[in-house]
C-alpha cells in the first residue's frame, strides 16, 4: 500500500507542466505550440526566453525532489518510487492531456532525492554527474547528447558505489526513460543537425 500511495503522490507531483503554467501565465504562449513542442525547460528557454528556461528547469527538478521529501515524512519505505513515478508523471502528465517532457531535469531532481535521502552522498551521487555534465557540454555543445551520457554515467555510478540493488535498478529505469525520450535527437545527432548552444 505504501509504494501504491507513494507512486501516486509522485505521479501527481511530477505531473504539473511548470513549462505549461510558466508559458501561459506570464508569457501567454502555450509552449505546446512552438519549438519542439516539449514541455520541458530547454524548449521554454527557446520559446520564451533564458529565465522562463531556467524556472521551468528548476520547478522540474524540484518536483521528483519534492515528491521524495514528503515521502520520506510519510512513506519512509517507499520514497524511491515517489521519485521514480514524479519522472513518469513529468513525461506523462494527467493535467496536460499526458504530453510531457523528456525528463531530463525530472531525473536530476530524482538523483538529488536518491543522494540526499537513500545513499547519503550528494558530493558522489549528485555533484559529480552534474559536473560531468557540464564538462560534457562544454565539449560537445549539445544538450540532449550531454543529458544521455550523464544519465548513463549516473547509473554505472550507482551500481558500483552503493550496494542497494533496487536504488540503482530504479535510476536506471528513469535514464533508460530519459533515453528513449530523446530518440528524435539521437537522430538528429546521427544526421548531424542536433541544434548546438552558443553560450558555452
Amino acid at each position: 500500500m505504501d509504494i501504491i500511495l507513494a507512486s501516486i503522490l509522485g505521479y501527481l507531483i511530477g505531473s504539473i507542466p511548470f513549462a505549461l503554467v510558466v508559458g501561459k501565465v506570464f508569457y501567454k504562449v502555450d509552449v505546446r505550440e512552438h519549438g519542439s513542442g516539449n514541455l520541458g525547460g530547454s524548449n521554454a528557454g527557446r520559446v520564451l526566453g533564458a529565465k522562463a528556461g531556467v524556472a521551468v528547469a528548476v520547478g522540474d527538478v524540484l518536483k521528483a525532489t519534492i515528491a521524495m521529501t514528503i515521502a520520506n515524512f510519510v512513506l519512509p519505505n517507499a520514497m524511491l518510487y515517489a521519485g521514480l513515478f514524479a519522472t513518469l508523471g513529468h513525461c506523462f502528465p494527467v493535467y496536460a492531456n499526458f504530453k510531457g517532457g523528456k525528463a531530463v531535469s525530472t531525473a536530476v531532481g530524482f538523483l538529488l532525492g536518491i543522494s540526499i535521502f537513500l545513499t547519503k552522498n550528494p558530493l558522489l551521487h549528485f555533484v559529480l554527474p552534474i559536473v560531468i555534465f557540464f564538462i560534457l557540454l562544454y565539449i560537445t555543445k549539445v544538450v540532449s547528447l550531454s543529458s544521455i551520457i550523464v544519465m548513463i554515467i549516473a547509473s554505472i555510478i550507482l551500481w558500483v558505489s552503493q550496494s542497494n540493488t533496487t536504488v540503482s535498478v530504479g535510476f536506471t529505469i528513469v535514464a533508460a526513460i530519459v533515453i528513449y525520450r530523446h530518440k528524435g535527437n539521437l537522430q538528429r545527432i546521427k544526421d548531424g543537425t542536433e541544434r548546438k548552444i552558443t553560450w558555452m
